[in-house]
């Protein structure tokens, strides 16, 4: 019999759930899901980054490394700033189950994508991927700018329901469920769940006519796409990175 892992055995996915945001109410689905240990795909378990590239490379700078059993971005030195390193995975996914760990430096904002398309049209990651925020809650600016740009929000969008990060320079898990066949997605982060919302259905396309994304084309339009991990200037490291498939 296939072994269950404990602390993913159960996750949320969205079922009957409501969220009510900006005079509308978004219905979501919450369902319980038991996770088998073989159905997950290791992204990065601190020994190698086979499985990643940066964005429109088919290599990895020297702006990512690995520092015991995490995956580290440290800006580049002056001069290299105008390059985008955003990391993208090798392989598409469309509907998936994400789990990693992430932990930001101070006053640091990052992100995590989905939906990434690499055309030649686009120059980076977040021109098609929406993004869940990582941020520093206490010191980074974009956390005074609206709850949609704090830790655990969908990016402009969908604000969190609550801060539960930990202090800078801790870990925090975050879990991003993303289902294109049922319309819905959500994120949990150590433990509760922050945001649900639409996907690929007019109630999606309506949220991003009310964002900074509305009219940008090929946003939030890739249902398969890659997974990234945003370079935003800052320090981030990442660990436990893997994936299921839905």
């Amino acid at each position: 019999m296939k072994k269950y892992i404990a602390s993913v055995a159960c996750l949320l996915v969205f079922m009957a759930c409501k969220q009510e945001k900006k005079g509308t109410v978004e219905t979501a689905v919450v369902k319980e899901v038991a996770v088998v240990e073989n159905d997950w795909e290791v992204l990065f378990d601190g020994t190698s980054l086979d499985k990643w590239k940066e964005f429109k490379t088919d290599g990895i700078s020297d702006t990512w490394k690995i520092e015991g059993d995490a995956l580290v971005y440290t800006p580049p030195a002056e001069g290299e700033e105008n390059k985008n390193h955003d990391l993208v995975t090798r392989e598409e996914y469309t509907n998936f189950v994400l789990t990693l760990d992430w932990k930001i430096s101070e006053a640091g904002n990052s992100g995590v994508f989905w939906g990434v398309s690499e055309d030649g049209k686009f120059g980076t990651g977040y021109q098609t991927g929406p993004e869940i925020q990582i941020l520093d809650n206490e010191k980074h600016p974009d956390a005074k700018a609206g709850t949609t740009h704090q830790a655990g929000a969908l990016y402009d969008m969908v604000s969190p329901a609550t801060d539960v990060t930990n202090p800078v320079g801790e870990w925090n898990t975050m879990v991003i469920t993303v289902d294109h066949n049922a319309h819905i997605g959500s994120v949990t982060l150590n433990g509760t769940v922050m945001v649900t919302f639409p996907v690929a259905n007019e109630e999606w396309d309506a949220m991003v006519a009310k964002s900074k994304f509305a009219g940008w084309d090929g946003f939030g339009k890739y249902t398969t796409g890659k997974i990234g991990l945003q370079d935003h200037g800052n320090i981030v490291a990442f660990r436990n990175i893997k994936i299921k498939q839905l």
